[in-house]
Parts: C-alpha cells; structure tokens; sequence
C-alpha cells in the first residue's frame, strides 16, 4: 500500500521514467515469449537463443535499477525514521514499486503476444504475427508465467541488494583487474566457441560484466586526465567531480561501451565468420532494445549524479560562481568520459573482431 501511494504521489518526470521501465519490460517480456514459442516449434537447439535472450532482459534489470535510485520516494529524509520508515523500508518499497512496474510491462507483453498470435480477437491485427510467433502450436501456460516473473522477481531483487544501507566501498580503481580478468576469459571463450553455441551469449556476458566492473575504474583515470599537468579552477571542479561520480556512472558506462563494442564488431563490412541472427527475425529489435536500456541507464545515472551534487551546485552559485563555469564543467567532463570511451569500444571491439577471426 506504501509502494502504491509513493507511486501515485510522485511527479509526472518520475512517473514517465516508471513507464518508461514498463515499456522495456513489455518488451524483453515479449522477446522472451517469442523464444519460448520458438523452443516449442523446435526443441533442438534452442538453449542458444535463451541465453541470448537473458542479455536485453539483464539490460531492462539496469535500467529498472537506475530508475529506482533516482525516485525521490527512496531518498531517506528527516522525519521518516520517526513513523518506521527509515533506510530498508525505503529500500523495500522501491523493490516493491520497481515490481509493480515491470509486472505491468510483463502483462501487456502477455496481451499483445497472445494477441499477434490470433488467441486473443475483437482489435486490430488480430492474428498478424501468427506464423513468426508459432500460432498452430500450444504456449505452455506455466513456462509463459515463469519467464514473464523473472522480470519483476529479478528487478526487484537488484533493486533492494542496490539501495541496501551500506557503508562507503573501497576506490573505484579496486574493480579494473577482475573487469580486466572477466573480459580476457570472454574473449579467450570467444575464441574456441561454436556461433550457433550456448558458450557465445556467455562470452558475450563475461566480457560485458568485465567492462561493467572496470567501468567506475574508467570514470576515475579520466577524472584524473583531466587535472593533470597544473590544472586551473575549471579542471579541478570537473575532474574531483568525475571522480567523485566515478562509482555511480561507471557500471552504466561500462555496458554502454559493451554495446557499443558489440556493434562495430557485427557491423563491420568485413567481419569474419558471420553466423545467423540469433535470435532470428527479432534480432535487430533486441539489440536496439539492449542499446536504448543501456543509454537510458547512462542518462539515468547522470541525473542521479546531477540530484547528489544539488547542495554543491548551490553552495557554489552562492559564492557567486558564474553558471558559464559549471555548464563548462560539465562539457569537459563529457569530453573526458568520450575521449576515455572510444579508444576501449574501438580496441574491445578489435579483439572481439580478431577472436572471431579464428
């Protein structure tokens, strides 16, 4: 009752950022409907397309997760440990809205799946994606149910163990050598994989997990470039506060340059060993779905960092900080973040290029 009258009470940004969150669900939820219809039409073969299936719904997770940290709902303020509702019953409530969210979008994947199959009648398109969604066979009910929860079970897990009241972690720098580690052993994996394997979507996660850790380490080595060799006011301010930043946008931006690695490597003119889709004829639409999760949890994150320094940002326009100065912060820490960015998704992509090269 708490999750729905917070849900309610919040302002239409936060709301459009939860539908935003049903929306990503619907469509990882249908994605995974598809794969389910698709094993049952052939059942040889198919633990390859479920494992990839699980990238644009580990995507939706992140994202779901960004958006809970920047509800205001979930911020603890004075008084609120008074009336029992202190920093886990925050944390908890968020789980249980960000559940509320991703059911919703799963319910809606349900309806227009069993819709475009022609099980549901009486609106438009009744029926129209009934041979790619594998109409003439029956969806086990239970399996559909079960990959559906996944979604909100999962979303809400990662949301509450990421609210948690916990002290301050080590440096940033402490996760580069095992994102290092975890990204060597995916392209080492990559390298003796079958295309049409289940070891590929594994490879694939192990080097994405390893930019997601080395991420924060990332964020910090720019922060650092930019005050190095005499820095002024203007370098200072943006690179203490990239580095300070570093530990809230550096797993977004880790994955985004996963994505971004995956990209050129599957869009080269050139690339070797090119194998089928695999995810068939929604392979496009699940990347584009992981590329547009992956951005909005960037983006999401900033804002988060933008709410965080708030009290700073005000402190400074107090002293009488022109706002020129802190609009150009900002850019040169975007430029820093870039410059840091491309050389990785250029060179990731490169060895992804050369472990397919086999």
């Amino acid at each position: 009752m708490l999750s729905l009258r917070l849900a309610r009470g919040s302002r239409p940004l936060v709301q459009l950022r939860r539908l935003l969150v049903a929306a990503a669900c619907a469509a990882s939820g249908f994605l995974l409907l598809y794969v389910l219809a698709d094993a049952e039409a052939r059942a040889e073969g198919s633990l390859p397309r479920l494992l990839w299936a699980l990238v644009p719904l580990a995507a939706t997770v992140q994202f779901a997760v960004a958006v809970a940290r920047t509800d205001p709902a979930t911020r603890p303020r004075e008084g609120l440990d008074a009336v029992g509702l202190g920093p886990v019953r925050l944390a908890l409530a968020a789980a249980v809205s960000t559940a509320l969210a991703c059911s919703l979008g799963g319910a809606l994947a349900l309806a227009a799946f069993l819709h475009l199959r022609g099980d549901l009648t009486g609106l438009p398109f009744d029926g129209a994606g009934a041979r790619l969604l594998h109409a003439g066979r029956p969806l086990p009910v239970a399996a559909a149910l079960t990959l559906l929860a996944l979604l909100p079970l999962t979303a809400s897990a990662a949301t509450a163990l990421a609210l948690r009241p916990r002290r301050s972690g080590p440096a940033p720098q402490s996760g580069v050598p095992w994102g290092v580690a975890l990204a060597a052993c995916g392209l080492a994996l990559l390298a003796y994989a079958r295309p049409d394997g289940p070891a590929t979507p594994a490879a694939a996660a192990l080097i994405a997990l390893g930019l997601a850790l080395a991420g924060p380490g990332l964020a910090y080595a720019c922060g650092t470039l930019v005050q190095a060799v005499r820095p002024g006011a203007l370098r200072l301010l943006a690179g203490r506060t990239l580095q300070e930043e570093a530990s809230r946008l550096g797993r977004p931006l880790g994955v985004l340059c996963a994505v971004g690695a995956a990209a050129l490597t599957f869009l080269a003119p050139n690339r070797p060993g090119a194998a089928a889709p695999p995810l068939g004829p929604l392979t496009v639409p699940a990347a584009v779905l992981v590329a547009l999760c992956a951005a909005a949890s960037l983006l999401t994150a900033a804002v988060e960092s933008r709410q965080a320094r708030g009290a700073a940002r005000a402190a400074l326009l107090d002293l009488g900080t022109p706002g020129t100065v802190l609009r150009t912060a900002v850019g040169l820490r975007a430029a820093a973040l870039l410059a840091g960015c491309v050389p990785l998704v250029w060179g990731v992509a490169q060895l992804t290029s050369l472990a397919l090269a086999r």
